[in-house]
């Protein structure tokens, strides 16, 4: 999650195809055409619809990356007509590199936590094709779509659509992505509760009024995370409501007829993909605590490296004080319309720690936004690309295969033969250990 972090907060790319029209009718037999259509709607391919938002997405990423070079260029030449460019020189020369490279550390760990996330969702299903180096692709998708991205929202579907390039279907890579990113939302909002009831006398007290705006991102990721369980675990509720404001959207011409069954499919066909999906994965209730478990450590690693930042420039700090302040600068930085959350990573950065870097803290955000922004940028682009070049074992027959030795595991393993098959042929699918249909 995306952003799955940490990630934000789009819903995941329209699922379709033979087997997300299947489940659409057997979760609604009754379905009502809507007034005036006349012939069943056209199945829109997978392979379309990864097309499409992949283009999407890659034009979305070079206007935020040339958006981004625009601002860095602009704050160097703010530097040179303000006279504090000396100023900033002076301050990165006295930083401590040592520090610089445990904060860098931290941000690999943030990865890690992110990737062995993904390969919990995936260890569930003991027959998936998705393999580690897969998911390493997709926690790396998420991170350069996201950060080129306003509020990250490319972060979600560039996900989904590298996901369905393991051999998933779009509802499938669809439905594990959205629990991965419920997981994520439920981590952020829960560690800035702790936070904040940790260090909410202290907020005041140190940044007055000014902490009500942050009590108010908080209200709004929250309000977010309520209604992604209320799709998850009120879908016929959900898809009532939704059906009810497409007929309004078209009857007052608000949404075209070709948005119309765009909205359709999300509504009477995903919301009960992504409801099943997380109602499969709760069953399973250890592993989701492991997948909250790791989401915090993996806040954890990001929040952390400001208070590493300020141990370069030589300046004290408390641990946890930084470490609040770190969550309350990534809301806030999120819930800005701008690619990076431009504005409001600034914002935040110079209002929580500004005090504490003094006169070094423009070459101190400068250290903290290269290692949390534009570093890992750069650095996911070449892992884009990574893919796992032998399915023949899933995660979870290759884990067995160490812990246990093949023979414990035979049992439970597809044959190389079987995995082709199921990918060469989606449609007839295999089925899995809880008696769902895997395409």
């Amino acid at each position: 999650m995306g952003k799955a972090h940490a990630p934000q907060d789009e819903s995941p790319a329209t699922a379709s195809g033979s087997s997300a029209q299947k489940h659409a009718s057997s979760a609604q037999p009754k379905k009502t055409a809507h007034k005036g259509a006349s012939a069943p709607k056209p199945k829109v391919a997978s392979s379309s619809i990864e097309a499409n938002t992949n283009e999407d997405q890659n034009a979305s990423a070079r206007k935020g990356a040339l958006f981004l070079v625009a601002v860095v260029a602009l704050y160097i030449v703010y530097l040179i007509f303000s006279g504090q460019m000396q100023q900033f020189l002076d301050a990165l020369s006295t930083v401590d590199t040592h520090w610089v490279l445990i904060a860098c550390l931290c941000y690999v760990f943030y990865f890690i936590f992110g990737v062995t996330a993904y390969v919990i969702a995936v260890f569930i299903d003991h027959d998936s094709p998705v393999g580690i180096r897969d998911l390493m692709s997709v926690e790396a998708s998420g991170v350069f779509f996201g950060n080129l991205t306003p509020m990250m929202a490319g972060s979600v579907p560039s996900q989904i659509v590298r996901l369905t390039r393991t051999g998933l279907d779009v509802g499938e890579a669809s439905a594990t992505q959205f629990t991965r990113f419920i997981m994520f939302q439920f981590g952020v909002v829960l560690f800035a509760a702790l936070m904040l009831a940790a260090k909410l006398e202290f907020f005041f007290t140190t940044y007055g009024d000014i902490v009500i705006l942050n009590l108010i991102v908080f209200g709004v990721h929250l309000l977010e995370l309520i209604c992604l369980f209320v799709i998850c675990l009120c879908p016929h509720f959900v898809m009532r409501v939704g059906n009810a404001l497409i007929r309004l959207a078209r009857r007052v011409h608000i949404l075209k007829d070709k948005d119309v069954a765009h909205w359709d499919e999300v509504v009477n066909v995903q919301v009960m993909q992504f409801s099943d999906a997380f109602k499969r994965a709760a069953r399973d209730w250890p592993s989701m605590l492991l997948t909250l478990g790791v989401t915090m450590l993996q806040l954890f690693s990001l929040y952390a490296i400001p208070w590493f930042v300020l141990q370069a420039f030589g300046v004290e700090a408390d641990f946890l004080e930084c470490l609040a302040a770190g969550s309350m600068v990534q809301m806030v930085s999120s819930a800005v319309p701008l690619p990076g959350g431009t504005g409001g990573a600034e914002g935040g950065f110079f209002m929580f720690y500004g005090g504490l870097f003094g006169q070094s803290a423009t070459a101190g955000y400068l250290i903290w936004r290269l290692i949390t922004f534009i570093a890992p940028t750069i650095a996911a682009a070449p892992l884009l690309g990574l893919k796992t070049t032998n399915r023949t074992r899933s995660i979870y027959q290759r884990w067995c295969d160490l812990t246990q030795g093949r023979s414990s595991s035979a049992g439970v393993s597809m044959s190389g033969a079987a995995i082709h098959r199921s990918l060469q042929h989606p449609a007839k699918g295999t089925t899995s250990r809880n008696g769902q249909k895997k395409h």
